[in-house]
């Protein structure tokens, strides 16, 4: 049986993580007022790695937040495509993670 206390604590954990890290992305994109065009180049440069993460951040939430979705749900644990239960070690590695090993293999 999972601890969907235990989950939902690293869950929510690693969102604050997140949107902390979005604020601080944020706040860097923002403070970019170079004249200098050689500058502007590097500062632009990057501002792509940083929108990418604030990106990849961006869909790490939608992922939290669809996990703490099905604990509400009582689903969190189990396979959304086979409804097979998740095992731990999985969901120690990847806890809001929607699949099984199998199904997840098939998804790539």
């Amino acid at each position: 049986m999972t601890d969907v206390a235990k989950y939902r604590g690293v869950l929510e954990a690693r969102m604050a993580e997140l949107k902390a890290l979005m604020q601080e992305i944020d706040k860097e994109l923002d403070s970019h007022q170079s004249k200098d065009w050689e500058e502007l180049a590097v500062e632009r440069e990057n501002d792509e790695v940083l929108e990418r993460r604030g990106t990849d951040a961006q869909a790490e939430i939608a992922k939290i937040k669809a996990a703490i979705t099905r604990m509400e749900e009582g689903e969190f644990g189990f396979c959304v495509e086979c409804g097979d239960e998740i095992a731990e070690d999985r969901l120690a590695v990847v806890p809001y993670t929607p699949f099984c090993r199998k199904c997840a293999a098939k998804h790539g």
